[in-house]
């Protein structure tokens, strides 16, 4: 048995069967389907070596998405307007870069280059497998904190096969905002039992099942690296908890 199966337990069967009445799954992405540390430090990591930046990239990019919540924040709380998350990441790229002392090695070019890898990360190695059962049975679409062309570039790049990209750009809130849940039980045009929300997250779920989704937890538990703490196993009261998207296709029969 692998570390990866170990770290999850087995769960008590749920029938897959109508009684879900389920119409549509929703996915967190950053983390959930897209393995975004291993791809940001492979593509910096190759951009430093070809501009001759030398750079610990590892804690780089921890650094820069140990910015992203508290980015958010300011934003939810009202301490800046509406701001979407390619120019927060900017921001946090131009704070950091400076802090680990190669901002001026960069041209407008880079900078712009490096914050669109958020645009190109790629997807865990189950994700569109996974996805691409899912979806002959289920609408399927996106529930993230990235703004529309980074959802729409990520899913066009990492082939996640989506029937609507939804974003809490379109909402003008971030998660956990119940805003961002409620605003897209009301796009697909469902009852909120009838939406599940698949993420890595915990945090996530329950503000989504707070608004009457259904959740399921799926595993990433090398998400932020080896020494991962968090986000290891499901919370009481999450309804699936998976080790991957082709578990949860064989949970939901698809």
């Amino acid at each position: 048995m692998d570390a990866h199966a170990q770290l999850v337990p087995p769960v008590p069967h749920v029938s897959s069967g109508p009684a879900l009445e389920l119409e549509a799954l929703v996915f967190d992405v950053f983390g959930t389907l897209v393995d975004w540390r291993s791809s940001l430090i492979e593509d910096l990591t190759a951009f430093g070596a070809e501009r001759g930046i030398v750079a610990d990239w590892p804690a780089f990019v921890d650094a820069w998405r140990g910015a992203y919540a508290p980015s958010m924040d300011r934003v939810r709380h009202g301490e800046q307007p509406w701001t979407s998350l390619d120019a927060l990441h900017r921001a946090s790229f131009t704070r950091l870069a400076t802090q680990y002392g190669f901002e001026n090695a960069l041209d407008e070019a880079g900078r712009r280059w490096c914050v669109d890898r958020w645009h190109r990360l790629r997807p865990w190695p189950d994700t569109v497998a996974g996805l691409r059962r899912l979806r002959t049975r289920y609408l399927l679409g996106t529930l993230s904190n990235g703004n529309v062309r980074l959802l729409a570039d990520l899913a066009k790049s990492a082939r996640l096969p989506m029937d609507v990209i939804l974003s809490a750009e379109l909402f003008r809130h971030y998660k956990p905002d119940p805003e961002v849940y409620r605003g897209a039980i009301d796009l697909l045009g469902a009852e909120p039992r009838r939406v599940m929300l698949v993420a890595a997250h915990n945090s996530d779920l329950q503000a989504a099942a707070q608004q009457g989704m259904r959740t399921a937890f799926v595993a990433r538990p090398f998400e932020y690296g080896p020494d991962q703490q968090k986000d290891q196993v499901a919370d009481p009261g999450i309804e699936f908890n998976v080790r991957d998207l082709g578990e949860l296709a064989d949970r939901l029969g698809a």
